[in-house]
C-alpha cells in the first residue's frame, strides 16, 4: 500500500463511526468513481461475489435472507454461467446458496472447435429457477457483455459481474458498470493497491442495500437504526434482518477509508507515475542475470496497462533444474523469494514490481542468480 493508503488507515483507526454511516460514504465515492448507483466496500472480491448473490436472491426480504444459505426452494437461486468461465472463485456464489447452471462448451481447450458460449445457450437455460446469470469478465470473454445483459434484462434477470483482476485499464471501473450489469465485484488490493482483504461491490442501488444489510451489524433496536437512506431504504424493510450471510465479511473502518485513498489515487493515474522506477527495478534483475541458465524478456503494455513485468525462462537443459524446482528453491531460502508461479509450464518465472524496492530489487536479484547459475 502506498505511503497516503497507511497514513488514512491509520487516520481511521483512530476515529469512530457507525459503519453504515461509513460505508453510505464510501457508497457515494464509488458510484462517482464507477458511474454505479451505488456500492459498497467488502472483505476482498470473493466477499463481494457472496453479497452479491446473497443480495439477488434475497433482496429485501427478510425470510429469504434468514434462509440463507440453504434456499427451501420457495424461491429461484439458480445463476446461468458460461461452462468455459467455470473457476474456483465461482465457490464464492455457491456460498450463497446458489446453484451455478452451466451453458456452452470449452471446445477450445478441448482442441474439439472453436465456437464459444453464445447469447441463445443462456436464454435456452433461463426456467422459473433462474435468479440471475454470473459473468467472468476478461478481455476476451464471451459472449458480448452488454449484449448478455440485454437478453438477461428482456427476462427480468439481473446480472452480476466477477472482474476481481480486470483493473488496469481503469476504463474498466465504469465500462462494466455502462454495459448494464447489475452488480460488479473488484478487488481492492491488487492494482488498486488498497487493504488486501477489501473489495468493492457496485451496482443498482436495491442490490446494493441488501448486501449491506446483510453485511452490517444488526444488534440495534429498529426504531433507533437510522440508515442513510442512500445506503439502505429503511422504509423497504418491516424490521431489524437478523445477522445475515456477510455477517463474518464485516469490514473494519480502516479498511473503508483506506480502500478510498487506494481508488482515489488508481482513478487519477497515480501509479503510471511509478512505470519508469517499475522498469528500472526490473532491467536490473534482467541485468544480473546475464551469464546464467535463463534468457529474460521486460514486458510492458503501456501506460495505463497491467504493471511491467519480467518473464525469466529457465534454461532447463543447461541448468539441470525446471523452472519449478527453481521456484520452489526460491521459496525454501534466505530469504524466501515468492515469484510469479503462472508460467511454470511455460519454463518462465514471473517477476511482478509492485513489491519491489531498492532493497528488494539487490537482495532477489541476488536470490535469483544464485539459483540460475549453474
Amino acid at each position: 500500500m502506498p505511503p497516503a493508503v497507511l497514513d488514512a488507515f491509520g487516520a481511521a483507526a483512530a476515529e469512530s463511526v457507525p459503519l453504515e454511516q461509513l460505508q453510505a460514504a464510501a457508497s457515494r465515492r464509488i458510484a462517482s468513481a464507477t458511474g454505479a448507483e451505488a456500492g459498497l466496500v467488502t472483505a476482498g472480491a470473493a466477499a463481494a461475489l457472496t453479497l452479491g448473490t446473497a443480495a439477488i436472491l434475497t433482496g429485501y426480504d427478510l425470510r429469504r435472507m434468514e434462509l440463507l444459505p440453504h434456499p427451501d426452494g420457495s424461491f429461484p437461486n439458480e445463476f446461468v454461467m458460461a461452462r468455459e468461465q467455470r473457476n474456483g472463485y465461482d465457490h464464492a456464489v455457491r456460498a450463497a446458496g446458489a446453484a451455478l447452471v452451466e451453458v456452452g462448451f470449452h471446445e477450445i481447450v478441448a482442441n474439439a472447435g472453436v465456437r464459444r458460449a453464445e447469447v441463445w445457450e443462456y436464454e435456452a437455460a433461463f426456467s422459473l429457477r433462474t435468479a440471475g446469470l454470473l459473468y467472468v469478465f476478461a478481455p476476451d470473454s464471451r459472449p458480448d457483455l452488454k449484449t448478455l445483459v440485454a437478453a438477461a434484462h428482456a427476462r427480468g434477470l439481473p446480472v452480476l459481474v466477477d472482474a476481481a483482476g480486470e483493473l488496469p485499464p481503469r476504463a474498466n471501473l465504469k465500462n462494466i458498470v455502462a454495459s448494464g450489469a447489475d452488480l460488479a465485484a473488484f478487488s481492492g488490493g491488487k492494482a488498486i493497491r488498497g487493504p488486501q482483504a477489501s473489495g468493492i461491490l457496485c451496482g443498482r442501488r436495491d442490490l446494493i442495500a441488501a448486501a449491506a444489510v446483510q453485511m452490517l451489524d444488526m444488534d440495534d433496536h429498529f426504531e433507533l437504526w437510522d440508515p442513510p437512506p442512500e445506503l439502505i431504504d429503511k422504509s423497504k424493510l418491516p424490521g431489524m434482518p437478523r445477522h445475515g450471510l456477510g455477517r463474518g465479511f464485516k469490514v473494519a473502518k480502516e479498511q473503508i477509508v483506506a480502500l478510498l485513498k487506494a481508488l482515489e489515487l488508481f482513478t487519477a493515474g497515480e501509479y503510471e507515475r511509478q512505470r519508469v522506477a517499475q522498469s528500472k527495478h526490473l532491467s536490473e534483475i534482467a541485468a544480473a542475470l546475464e551469464g546464467c541458465a535463463a534468457h529474460t524478456s521486460l514486458i510492458d503494455r503501456g501506460e495505463d496497462e497491467p504493471p511491467p513485468v519480467l518473464e525469466i525462462t529457465v534454461d532447463e537443459a543447461t541448468l539441470g533444474r525446471s523452472a519449478l524446482e527453481v521456484c520452489r528453491r526460491l521459496r525454501r531460502g534466505s530469504p524466501p523469494c515468492y515469484v510469479g508461479h503462472g508460467k511454470l509450464s511455460e519454463g518462465k518465472l514471473v517477476i511482478n514490481p509492485l513489491h519491489l524496492n531498492d532493497a528488494r530489487t539487490t537482495a532477489l536479484a541476488a536470490r535469483l542468480r544464485e539459483e540460475l547459475t549453474c
